[in-house]
């Protein structure tokens, strides 16, 4: 892990602080690749769009998950449904975004489907290249990685507690907040930072079908590497995301506390020496 994370994350931050110059990195330990990156309207624009896409398809991705999981832990016992999930990971990534461009398109599926419903009379052009066909294609590729790890966080959590809750009167959902989000609240929030990590760093999918809305941060960031050879202030900015998803998990680290959902270590502590 130090090898192949901690030391390249290391380089690459020092990287961040130094400069460009033809094509050359200068080791000088300067600020202005933060400074730039924060005072750019482009780089605010893009950054503001990337957490806007991680924050939607992480919520869907979470709220969807939720029923499969429950489903799979509790109702049914078939494998069938689970190794289901886990064959899309092997379908390539790329396939899966034409997959959606083509179903998403004037002459695809879904148009042709509500010309034949007589929904529409003339096929609908933003279903493609908008918010709408980013946001649904995300959440197809990065659902799995949602369904698997509440899965694994419900299955901790014994089903005669939930049927004991039913028992005493408690609905449904009153069973689910007062049984199964406070014992799945870290896995819940997992699969959510999970999904956000992977839906705000992806550029791949946000420019193949989001068009001109298309543009995130991540993109941005290769850019620097590929195209024009700014290192450092592509460095930067990659560690301004990084500062950013660290400050989300926070505030919903703090607000699941707030709520109850999770214990703050100290209390956590002091319980298990009670006991």
């Amino acid at each position: 892990m130090v090898i192949f994370f901690v030391a390249p994350s290391l380089l690459l931050f020092s990287y961040s602080f130094w400069t460009a110059s033809s094509f050359r990195i200068v080791p000088d330990f300067v600020l202005t690749n933060y400074l730039s990156s924060i005072q750019s309207l482009l780089f605010l624009k893009v950054t503001l769009n990337a957490l806007l896409i991680g924050l939607v398809t992480a919520t869907i991705s979470v709220l969807l998950s939720l029923p499969i999981a429950y489903y799979l832990t509790y109702v049914t016992r078939s494998k069938v449904i689970f190794y289901l999930i886990l064959i899309t990971w092997f379908s390539s990534y790329l396939v899966r975004i034409y997959a959606w461009r083509t179903l998403l398109g004037t002459n695809g599926l879904l148009n042709g489907a509500l010309l034949q419903l007589g929904i529409i009379s003339t096929p609908i052009e933003a279903f493609l290249f908008s918010p709408f066909a980013v946001g649904v294609t995300l959440v197809h590729i990065y659902l799995p990685f949602a369904v698997l790890m509440v899965i694994s966080a419900m299955s901790e959590i014994k089903k005669e507690l939930i049927e004991a809750s039913r028992d005493l009167g408690t609905s449904p959902l009153g069973a689910f907040m007062r049984v199964v989000a406070p014992n799945a609240a870290q896995g819940l929030i997992g699969a959510f930072m999970l999904t956000f990590i992977l839906a705000a760093s992806d550029y791949v999918t946000p420019q193949m079908v989001g068009g001109s809305s298309g543009q995130t941060t991540g993109l941005l960031i290769a850019d620097q590497f590929r195209k024009t050879g700014n290192w450092p202030l592509g460095a930067a900015q990659a560690f301004i995301m990084f500062a950013l998803s660290i400050l989300l998990y926070l505030i919903i680290t703090a607000l699941a506390r707030a709520a109850g959902l999770t214990r703050s270590r100290k209390s956590t502590t002091t319980l298990t020496q009670d006991k």
